[in-house]
Formats: C-alpha cells, sequence, structure tokens
C-alpha cells in the first residue's frame, strides 16, 4: 500500500518511503556527501580517518563506518598504517571483521601491484623514486625484517624481485653463497639489496655494513654488480651507495 504522493522512479520525483518500508538509514546521506567530497577533491578532500570511512563502506554496506574508522587510526596511527596492519591486530578493533580484513588486504595488494608496474620494464636506475616509493609500500611497513634482492639485466630493467628471507625484529640471516647463485641463475648483471628496520631507523648496523661488502666481494669476479642496498623504514630510507659505503 503505497502512499499517495509516491512517483515513477524514473520522473526524479522524491519517492516517499511506503507504509511498511523502512526508511533509509541516517548515515546514508553522509555516505553520499562523503563520496561527492572526494569525487570532486579527490583524497587531498578528505583526513584519513574519512578515506578509511569511505573504504570501509564497501566492506560494511549496511552499517555506519565512522567509528571503526576512527578506532582503527587510533589504534594503527594514518591510513598507510592501518593497510599495512597485521591482520590478527586488525581482528583486534572491535567490529573489524573478515570482510575488513580482507579488504583492507585487497587494497594494499592493489597498490603494491600498481607500484611494481611504475618500475617494470624500464630502467631502474633512471626511475629511482619510483622504485623508493615501491620499496617503502612493499617492505617499509613490516614487523620483522625481510631481505629483499632486485635482480638486474644488462639494461638494469627488472629481471626479478625476490624476498630471500625473512627474520626477526632486528636481524635477518642473509647467505651471501645463495645471494650470488641466485643472480647467476637469473643471468642478472647487476643487483639491488634492499633490507626495512622495523623499528623505523634506517642506519645501517655494522652487520648490515659487513654483509654487504661480502656480497660486493663475492659478485664482482663474476660481473655481477652490486648498484646499491636500501634500508626502508616506516618514512624514510637509507641508501649505501649515497652514504659512500659502496
Amino acid at each position: 500500500m503505497a502512499a499517495a504522493d509516491e512517483r515513477d522512479g524514473d520522473s526524479g520525483a522524491t519517492r516517499q518511503p511506503g507504509l511498511f518500508e523502512a526508511p533509509a538509514p541516517l548515515h546514508q546521506g553522509h555516505r553520499e556527501r562523503l563520496r561527492e567530497r572526494f569525487r570532486k577533491g579527490g583524497m587531498d578532500a578528505l583526513p584519513d580517518y574519512e578515506l578509511l570511512e569511505l573504504l570501509l563502506f564497501y566492506a560494511l554496506p549496511r552499517r555506519d563506518t565512522k567509528d571503526l574508522a576512527k578506532r582503527l587510526i587510533a589504534r594503527f596511527g594514518s591510513f598507510a598504517e592501518v593497510l599495512n596492519a597485521p591482520d590478527g591486530q586488525v581482528r583486534e578493533v572491535k567490529d573489524a571483521g573478515e570482510s575488513v580484513i580482507t579488504l583492507l588486504a585487497l587494497v594494499r595488494a592493489a597498490s603494491l601491484r600498481l607500484a611494481k608496474a611504475e618500475i617494470a620494464d624500464r630502467p631502474l636506475l633512471g626511475s629511482w623514486n619510483e622504485v623508493l616509493s615501491y620499496l617503502k609500500a612493499a617492505q617499509g611497513f613490516a614487523t620483522r625484517e625481510q631481505f629483499r634482492i632486485l635482480f638486474l639485466d644488462k639494461k638494469n630493467r627488472l629481471i626479478a624481485d625476490e624476498v630471500q628471507g625473512q627474520g626477526t625484529i632486528d636481524h635477518t640471516p642473509v647467505y651471501v653463497r645463495e645471494v650470488v647463485k641466485r643472480a647467476l641463475e637469473l643471468h642478472a648483471t647487476a643487483i639491488v639489496l634492499v633490507h626495512n628496520h622495523p623499528s623505523g631507523d634506517p642506519t645501517p648496523s655494522r652487520a648490515d655494513i659487513d654483509m654487504t661488502k661480502l656480497i660486493v666481494d663475492a659478485a664482482r669476479p663474476l660481473g655481477v654488480v652490486v648498484h646499491d642496498h636500501i634500508i626502508v623504514g616506516k618514512t624514510s630510507h637509507t641508501s649505501f651507495r649515497a652514504l659512500r659505503l659502496l
């Protein structure tokens, strides 16, 4: 039994809810306003919690997501840190269930795929800013150390991007022989070494410096050049070449 002033949806007129229909949720208008601000101004038009709130619409389409977005930002610190938070820690936040965890993982994977595409099929040394952006996104937020190698051909284009090892919060075992062996298997003529410091401080340790020298000395006689060793943190990085440690 429809209200007397109900009109055809195609007419553009406002449709009053029927007698037995539930009214639209109160947050629906807020969602539309938030979407419109994003469409007009992009991500810079929204603070972190509102950008996250907008994203969470797609995981929780029938619920208000403002409070959850604020709780996630309060727990992890920023939009980027929420995206990179471990699943187990996200689950500890009230109302952050599997749909939220899956969405965050999907957005992070899409971001990494896009960042990696920026450095594919082009000389890495000529697109160094994009390389650094990718490396920070790939492992700058990791809670354990990871040792990664970028293998390059004679034109310094990416052949392979591989994580060779994962360790603890402050140490990753690196096997010099395996690094060089893998470079030869891939017919790489140059490599870039990468690891992260979960503490956020990318200052190289004495062990980092000594390990790098061992790899350089083992690779050189076999025609493999170590272009750089990059240490990444959440917000900064260190280049061994820039520090003249190579």
